[in-house]
């Protein structure tokens, strides 16, 4: 695992995908904790994507479009995806429709991605492992490949 450091982590062209690293972390109004918190997050690992830079800080939008500030080191670049959609979502032996079944998902399950390609992405969800499509996950661009 690598942790950019914080020129790194400037230099990075927006918007990018990271997570929350913590189970406690608030999204403010603007860039300071001067500014009101409007939401505390309580759930590590969610994803978030990041859509502006400013010093320390990080204008983040969520999955229902909810956009705000929150300070970088909240943030990871660990991988995550939340399933999306109606009803449960595959997770494949392999990444095709036509391999075993492993696991089902239902939406709002937050797993690590990793070996996203050709539609598809290795999602773990608490060491259940299997390759789900990536048109039922937020937290991945589409044709986007992630190692």
């Amino acid at each position: 695992m690598s942790i950019a450091t914080a020129g790194e982590a400037q230099e990075r062209k927006v918007p990018y995908w990271a997570s929350i690293s913590t189970g406690d972390a608030l999204m403010r109004t603007g860039p300071e904790r001067t500014y009101p918190a409007t939401w505390r997050y309580r759930r590590r690992d969610l994803p978030v994507q990041v859509m502006q830079v400013y010093g320390n800080w990080r204008r983040i939008r969520e999955q229902d479009g909810t956009e705000g500030w929150m300070l970088a080191t909240l943030l990871s670049a660990r991988r995550t995806a939340v399933v999306t959609g109606y009803g449960p979502a595959g997770m494949y032996a392999d990444p095709n429709t036509g391999s075993a079944l492993t696991w089902r998902a239902e939406p709002g399950v937050v797993g690590k991605i990793s070996e996203c390609e050709s539609g598809w992405c290795l999602f773990d969800a608490g060491g259940k492992k299997g390759y789900i499509e990536i048109d039922r996950i937020w937290g991945v661009d589409a044709g986007e490949i992630v190692e």
